[in-house]
């Protein structure tokens, strides 16, 4: 009976450290709040994150994309409300959107978005600073 409990608190460990584990924009840090670069963790050495200070709570990703090849994985070329392009994170639900955000500076998953490229994915919008 004791290895039994055992057995089931190992498995019981094992799905928890695999569950805690997320997808490559969590490991690069894309659409994490931030207040310095420093912050922004990027796997990909040619593609460097910085910190959007012109979103509340900060937003780790990239300014000035003009495609989805200058995104790191995961992510989207977008044209913001301020005619810039961005580098937001892909999503399906809001909840996939502030894993690395407080509750107060909460990204929306949104459709209804300026795609550089032709495609049907929802973004990461951040609020605005402003």
């Amino acid at each position: 009976m004791k290895r039994l409990a055992i057995a089931v608190a190992m498995t019981t460990a094992a799905l928890l450290a695999n569950a805690g584990c997320g997808d490559d924009a969590d490991a690069l840090g894309v659409g994490a709040e931030c207040t310095s670069g420093d912050q922004c963790d990027s796997d990909d050495e040619e593609i460097t994150l910085s910190c959007l200070t012109s979103f509340k709570g900060g937003y780790c990703g990239l300014e000035g994309c003009k495609a989805n090849a200058d995104c790191p994985e995961s992510s989207i070329c977008v044209t913001h409300d301020d005619a810039k392009n961005y580098c937001f994170r892909v999503c399906a639900e809001k909840a996939e959107c502030n894993a690395n955000r407080g509750a107060e500076v909460e990204s929306n998953c949104a459709s209804n978005i300026t795609r550089v490229e032709e495609g049907t994915q929802k973004a990461c919008l951040p609020p605005s600073s402003k």
